[in-house]
């Protein structure tokens, strides 16, 4: 089996976790028909309507497929566009990006690192100190609330 390097927010540090690979049909037992769209067919939720997308709450943003640590709420910020955005994600090791050209654009495509889910875009028009603005969609998601 295949494993990759991520960060455990539980475990404060970098693990070795196994890679995640499902069926189509396995997927569709464990989530949403919403969030199958978005995170196995690189579907997008509307704006403004997701959970998370005005989420003021403390926590971890893990992927709603596998669990993988994403984001802390600490980098999540108001972007106006409707959807959740922060300016980092919580490791490097935790995400991938691929380019995407579908409908007629130029993107970078950001994937959980564990388990190839469509989390959404990242953007060079973020806040500072990266810069980038991570905008991901909510069904791709999973807060868990800390305090």
């Amino acid at each position: 089996m295949l494993r990759v390097r991520v960060y455990s927010e539980q475990r404060k540090g970098y693990v070795m976790a196994d890679k995640v690979a499902k069926t189509d049909a396995e997927w569709k037992k464990t989530l949403t028909p919403e969030q199958f769209e978005v995170t196995r067919k690189k579907g997008t939720e509307r704006a403004f309507t997701g959970a998370y997308w005005n989420a003021k709450e403390k926590g971890t943003y893990r992927c709603i497929c596998c669990g993988n640590d994403l984001f802390r709420s600490e980098t999540k910020y108001d972007s106006g566009t409707g959807w959740p955005s922060f300016y980092a994600p919580i490791a490097a090791e935790n995400i991938r990006t691929e380019e995407d050209n579908g409908f007629f654009l130029k993107r970078t495509e950001v994937l959980c690192s564990r388990c190839d889910a469509h989390l959404g875009h990242v953007f060079p028009d973020g806040p500072k100190p990266t810069g980038l603005r991570y905008c991901m969609n909510s069904a791709a998601l999973n807060l868990v609330k800390t305090g």
